[in-house]
């Protein structure tokens, strides 16, 4: 069927909208949580290049001063909370003072968490219920906290950070993988009530990237080389290129993705 006069002017100008700003973070506001170091701290630095004002929540300070010189090189405000995120009411105070601070928010990144290796027979309850805190629970509360923000301004972007154990079983890492399945299935849930509000909720699934977090499988000659045998690209990935998903995803050029879990990882899943 062949397109009206006035079809054809709105695919015209949102065309042209698109080629101007629709990757634009310009008067955006984005919590990252784990922002002061690593993969975190790229995410942060990879919005604010955007455009996006940053308020980092971490734990402790380790790096803060580095990630405030990154943002601030970009043009940028950055803000600092630090909290404990498996404390009981913490995500709406995270919020509050995203809100406090700035004055509104559109962005949030769920980056924070942690890792805890032991074979699965030597597996500690207090490990468990740690990771499982971090990498779950608060995900589940921070987003809740920011989704009822967004709700109210029909508008909003939540970006979780799952894992290739977001599709896998691992090794050694049982905790880690439960709380990354956990992010996927959250993702889902949280995408299919908010799209009703104009709200996207999608998640990065890193693959095999040269962090702190993965030096240990590194070092490991056997395992290392057994990764790298499945890498379709055939090298780690480095942290950078993990950056400009997260920019798309935190902007109105992915308006019409909701619910997906984007595997970046130089093609480990198709082997």
């Amino acid at each position: 069927m062949a397109q009206s006069q006035e079809e054809i002017n709105h695919n015209s100008e949102a065309l042209q909208q698109f080629k101007m700003d629709w990757f634009s973070l310009k008067g955006k506001v984005a919590i990252v949580t784990g922002g002061n170091t690593g993969l975190g701290q790229g995410y942060a630095v990879a919005l604010a290049e955007a455009g996006a004002d940053i308020l980092v929540v971490n734990h402790g300070t380790q790096g803060r001063d580095e990630t405030r010189k990154l943002i601030e090189e970009k043009g940028q405000r950055v803000e600092f909370y630090q909290a404990d995120l498996t404390e009981d009411g913490i995500a709406p105070k995270v919020v509050a003072k995203a809100l406090e601070l700035f004055g509104h928010l559109d962005i949030l990144v769920n980056n924070a968490g942690m890792i805890k290796r032991n074979p699965i027979l030597e597996s500690k309850d207090e490990d468990w219920d740690r990771v499982i805190a971090i990498n779950l629970s608060a995900v589940y509360r921070l987003s809740l906290a920011a989704s009822k923000v967004f709700a109210k301004q029909k508008s909003g972007k939540i970006i979780n950070i799952g894992s290739m154990l977001s599709f896998q079983g691992g090794k050694f890492i049982p905790s880690y993988t439960a709380a990354k399945h956990g992010v996927a299935g959250l993702t889902k849930a949280f995408a299919s009530e908010m799209a009703a509000y104009n709200v996207q909720v999608n998640a990065i699934a890193p693959g095999y990237i040269k962090t702190a977090n993965t030096a240990p499988i590194r070092a490991d000659e056997s395992r290392n080389n057994e990764i790298l045998g499945r890498i379709a690209a055939g090298h780690w990935g480095e942290p950078y290129e993990l950056m400009g998903i997260a920019v798309y995803l935190a902007s109105n050029a992915s308006n019409y993705i909701n619910g997906a879990v984007i595997p970046v990882d130089g093609g480990y899943l198709v082997r």
